[in-house]
């Protein structure tokens, strides 16, 4: 029987390696099949046997067991080259597995499903509600049992979707924005939303009750660098920073194609990053944050105080709308906002640049929207500084939009099927 090392072992000439068992053998090269067509696209049993290394024998029973389970299909005829003759092509499907992602944002909850080949299936986004409070730190409190409430209710939409279209939903992944307790599947603090120590996963789990899909728990900025990930990577790019911006500013960081979280997972807390000691003081109880600079808020303050972009009763992108229709009209003084919020970036992001030496910064959130406006000041001002040219770091807009925390918590929703597909059931079973 064939064996493998554990990573415990590695090293130890003394011992002999222990032989992994035939399930969890079988269960490993599943996932590696499965994850090989999900990266790299649709191929050949002979093309999957010469690129993952196993056997056309193995990989033929593996393509079965995956095909069992709804997971993969069979597809065109490959063609690649004019030896030998063509193999049908075996490809993810896209029929029976969804996931999940569900972002709670400052300003609206979204929520999308995905499919296993990546298609989206339903996306919804609802005005994130609150009351008037003169004592928080914008006059707006965030009371978590409505929230939760509306929350359970999207939620519950999408299972209902997933339903009608045959999926079975993998799991769903709750995007707050701060840092997250993972043992616990709650909210350590977000201080935007003025909550501490929130046990997000339970309430949401009693509120949709028994039978409901597992439910985990991410930062809204990691799992949007994990959505754009992918699409850098196919340009060789595995180290980047996604900047979201909104009332807040997160960042997500991808280091050598992996997720940094930090020993306590409070990575990404840039807004935080004091640069101004006697600066305004921010929701987090410090002076000078690099969001009391550049968050969406800083923008709204330049409208008039009856403009209906400074209610949060307006879907965000109504909002973000009526701001591009001032600019064009030109709004004088929220064109110099702009100025002025082009060069504030540059000053938290060149910190940035310089402690982690990014290949690429990606403005998500509204500075995506504005990124005509942002790309370009920020990449001249970044070039200004540089130590060396082989330093230099790209930025560029989300392809993702506002939904991409949503979409990056489908994506690690799917993930539990990559890792293990035996979790997903099999067809009509």
């Amino acid at each position: 029987m064939t064996s493998m090392t554990s990573p415990a072992e590695a090293g130890r000439g003394s011992r002999r390696a222990a032989p992994v068992g035939h399930a969890a053998m079988r269960s490993a090269n599943l996932s590696l099949l499965l994850r090989h067509l999900h990266e790299h696209g649709g191929r050949s049993r002979a093309t999957l046997a010469q690129e993952t290394g196993l056997s056309k024998a193995a990989v033929t029973s593996l393509v079965g067991d995956l095909a069992v389970r709804g997971l993969v299909q069979e597809g065109e005829v490959e063609r690649r080259g004019t030896v030998g003759r063509p193999g049908t092509e075996v490809r993810i499907a896209p029929h029976h597995v969804g996931g999940i992602g569900l972002e709670l944002n400052v300003d609206y909850l979204a929520v999308c499903l995905r499919d296993l080949a990546g298609q989206v299936r339903f996306t919804s986004s609802v005005p994130m509600p609150y009351i008037l409070d003169a004592e928080a730190a914008d006059g707006r409190a965030y009371p978590i049992a409505p929230i939760l409430d509306l929350a359970a209710q999207q939620l519950q939409e999408a299972l209902e979707v997933a339903a009608g279209e045959g999926l079975w939903v993998a799991g769903a992944t709750i995007a707050p924005p701060g840092p997250i307790d993972y043992d616990g599947a709650g909210v350590r603090f977000a201080s935007n939303l003025g909550w501490a120590d929130v046990p997000l996963g339970e309430e949401l789990g009693r509120r949709l009750g028994e039978g409901h899909p597992v439910l985990a728990l991410e930062n809204d900025a990691k799992l949007s660098a994990l959505a754009e990930a992918p699409r850098l990577a196919q340009r060789g790019i595995t180290d980047l920073v996604y900047l979201t911006g909104d009332m807040g500013v997160g960042a997500g960081i991808i280091a050598g194609g992996r997720l940094i979280r930090g020993w306590s997972g409070f990575s990404g807390e840039v807004g935080h990053i004091g640069l101004d000691p006697a600066g305004e003081r921010c929701r987090c109880g410090r002076r000078g944050c690099w969001e009391t600079m550049v968050g969406f808020d800083t923008v709204l303050a330049v409208l008039d105080e009856e403009d209906p972009a400074r209610s949060g009763r307006l879907p965000m992108l109504e909002r973000l709308a009526r701001i591009r229709g001032l600019l064009e009209e030109g709004d004088a003084a929220l064109q110099e906002r702009f100025v002025r919020l082009a060069e504030d970036l540059v000053r938290g992001a060149g910190v940035l640049v310089d402690v982690l030496n990014p290949q690429a910064i990606v403005l998500g959130g509204y500075f995506g929207h504005f990124a005509d406006l942002l790309v370009g000041p920020v990449q001249a001002a970044l070039d200004e500084r540089l130590l060396a040219a082989d330093g230099r770091v790209e930025v560029s807009a989300s392809s993702l939009g506002l939904e991409a925390a949503a979409a990056g918590g489908a994506a690690v929703a799917l993930d539990r099927v990559l890792e293990d597909p035996l979790r997903a059931p099999v067809r009509g079973g």
